[in-house]
């Protein structure tokens, strides 16, 4: 862990829409996201654009926003490969960039990439290592390279305050949020993503919310995660009951969200991940961000 504490700022946005664009337009966007105020872009990875490249992309069109990953897959690249490009990327782009790190999942790590999925939290503190003594031949970077762990249970959240600048947590609470903070201390960062959806009819909000919740709840780590929290499998049939939707995803209007998002910062969030979730698959949430940013900016003032 580095002794500079990483000038994240509180709201960004969590997105895996720029994947569904052209290269050129999700630079376009990522420019946009930028001038609207919000602070980073958080991309993930499954098997579409490498997030250490799409970040390159993004951040290249702009000019103060920070880059995350949400998260890169340990078992994509090596350690070495993971510590060359971050390092590649950061001495481009000086604290700009934020390489969230994760164990992921089995049927992603085994079935997908034919690794083997076995004590994740030995092999994230092994993957670690092995970025701590990773050797780096090209010019280096001014400023430290960043690391969070995608992190939800006591443990990994432990090793993620202890060894990376702290904890990226997905598919969370606020009360998760809490938790977390109680676990990470006082100084290392914690920033939760929130599920939103700009939509005051419960119907339909539910509805582009239990897809979402759905996908989740179909891997283990995160029905694990949220059984500690309390929900019970009645909770989680069928995609969860209209009280968990709600309780994982933020929607109505534009007050209702900035109100949950305002109680993971007021919960010890450094800062909150925003994912506008959209009807229709594999379509850019654009208007939610327009119309999101004012008075998400309120929270930042």
């Amino acid at each position: 862990m580095t002794t500079t504490r990483f000038p994240l700022p509180p709201v960004g946005i969590w997105t895996g829409a720029l994947d569904t664009v052209p290269a050129a337009r999700a630079q376009e966007l990522a420019a946009e996201i930028e001038s609207l105020g919000y602070g980073a872009v958080w991309v993930p990875e499954v098997a579409g654009r490498d997030p250490f490249v799409h970040l390159a992309l993004l951040l290249s069109a702009t000019d103060h926003l920070i880059g995350a990953t949400g998260i890169a897959n340990m078992w994509a690249r090596d350690a070495v490969a993971a510590s060359c490009a971050t390092k590649a990327l950061t001495e481009a782009f000086p604290e700009r960039v934020l390489i969230g790190l994760g164990v992921s999942h089995a049927d992603l790590v085994g079935g997908l990439r034919g690794h083997n999925y076995d004590k994740p939290l030995t092999a994230m503190r092994e993957y670690l290592d092995g970025i701590a003594g990773a050797p780096y031949t090209a010019q280096r970077p001014t400023t430290p390279a960043r690391y969070v762990l995608a992190a939800l249970r006591p443990k990994m959240l432990s090793l993620a305050g202890e060894r990376t600048e702290g904890a990226h947590t997905y598919f969370v609470t606020p009360e998760h949020t809490a938790q977390a903070r109680e676990i990470l201390g006082s100084g290392p960062l914690l920033a939760p993503e929130q599920a939103v959806v700009l939509e005051t009819d419960p119907v339909r909000a539910r509805a582009i919310g239990r897809r979402y919740t759905s996908v989740y709840l179909s891997q283990p780590n995160y029905a694990n995660a949220v059984k500690f929290l309390g929900f019970t499998d009645d909770d989680l049939a069928d995609g969860g009951t209209d009280a968990f939707v709600d309780a994982m995803v933020a929607w109505g209007d534009a007050d209702a969200i900035v109100r949950r998002v305002k109680e993971h910062l007021d919960a010890g969030a450094d800062h909150v991940a925003v994912q506008a979730l959209s009807a229709e698959k594999r379509t850019v949430p654009e208007y939610q961000w327009r119309e999101l940013a004012a008075p998400l900016a309120s929270l930042t003032e």
